[in-house]
């Protein structure tokens, strides 16, 4: 009997030695992410992958948050709508047309109905792809990656309780164009878990003043920028500004959002358009529909540890 008793405790201690390093790795993921997000002197690039690795697999898919996991990203962008019966899932549109195999708007369906559909990929295909409620997209989310939730300020009450049962409210980052009054209104206590960025339009007269409010009344540890005018000399204020204040957040989406600096761009010359953005105007922070890309190029050049 005393044989057996120790034996098993050597089963159960080789367990536990074996399963902790795992549970230790997945939770301090996300922590470490956060923790650089938050270095206003960060000298590496986080990188942002736009609704998953849509790319490979459907927009706003748990297949899509996975891959950009595995590849190495540290942010992904979620889209976030709400059922008629009141559950939240993930997908950008107001209505089910362009990516899944159904039709009307997404508060016109029961959470059950939507169930029944199947995601489409890029190319407008049926996929094996289930369409997830934004509970099951943080709970394999949780401890491995960071999320800006877009869309999701309409009824963030009601997110704000998934995060907390979830356990994943220090993951989650709003962003948004509203004066700083307006943030506090709306997120309240909400802001000393959640992080929230100012996005301001470089293009815009009062742009600078924007930047310097935000700084002064709720520092920031970034900034979303955006500019359409290539000749844009406030992009340089803007990093000056900002330098050694808060993280500077571009997307490379589409051209309108960049000065042109876009993953177009980068398809022919990724030096023209990431690296402008990270050595001219100090880009620490970076939304692409290209990760992968955006990756090899950060390593090459040594932006990415």
């Amino acid at each position: 009997m005393k044989t057996i008793k120790t034996n098993i405790g050597k089963i159960i201690f080789c367990f536990v030695i074996f399963i902790i390093p795992f549970q230790v790795n997945a939770q301090s993921r996300a922590d470490s992410i956060l923790s650089r997000l938050r270095d206003p002197n960060l000298q590496e690039v986080l990188i942002v992958a736009h609704r998953g690795d849509w790319r490979n697999f459907p927009e706003n898919s748990i297949a899509a948050i996975e891959s950009a996991i595995k590849m190495g990203v540290d942010i992904v962008e979620l889209d976030v709508q709400k059922t008629q019966d009141g559950h939240l899932i993930l997908m950008h549109d107001a209505t089910l047309n362009r990516t899944t195999t159904g039709k009307g708007r997404v508060d016109e369906w029961t959470l059950d109905s939507i169930k029944t559909l199947k995601l489409r990929n890029g190319c407008a295909i049926s996929t094996k792809h289930d369409i997830p409620t934004l509970e099951e997209a943080l709970l394999y989310a949780k401890g491995k990656i960071l999320i800006n939730l877009d869309k999701a300020d309409r009824f963030f009450d009601e997110v704000y309780l998934l995060l907390e049962k979830t356990g994943t409210t220090k993951q989650i980052i709003m962003k948004g164009g509203k004066s700083p009054e307006e943030v506090s209104k709306q997120f309240g206590s909400y802001l000393n878990e959640v992080i929230y960025m100012p996005i301001v339009n470089l293009d815009h007269p009062s742009a600078i003043e924007k930047i310097r409010t935000f700084v002064e009344k709720m520092n920031p540890v970034a900034f979303e920028l955006l500019y359409q005018d290539k000749e844009n000399k406030v992009t340089l204020q803007a990093k000056q500004l900002l330098s050694g204040k808060s993280l500077i957040w571009y997307n490379t989406l589409w051209d309108t959002l960049s000065g042109g600096h876009d993953d177009d761009m980068a398809l022919e010359d990724p030096d023209k358009a990431y690296g402008y953005l990270i050595r001219e105007l100090g880009a620490r922070i970076m939304q692409t529909d290209r990760p992968q890309m955006l990756i090899e190029y950060l390593k090459e050049k040594s932006y990415r540890k």
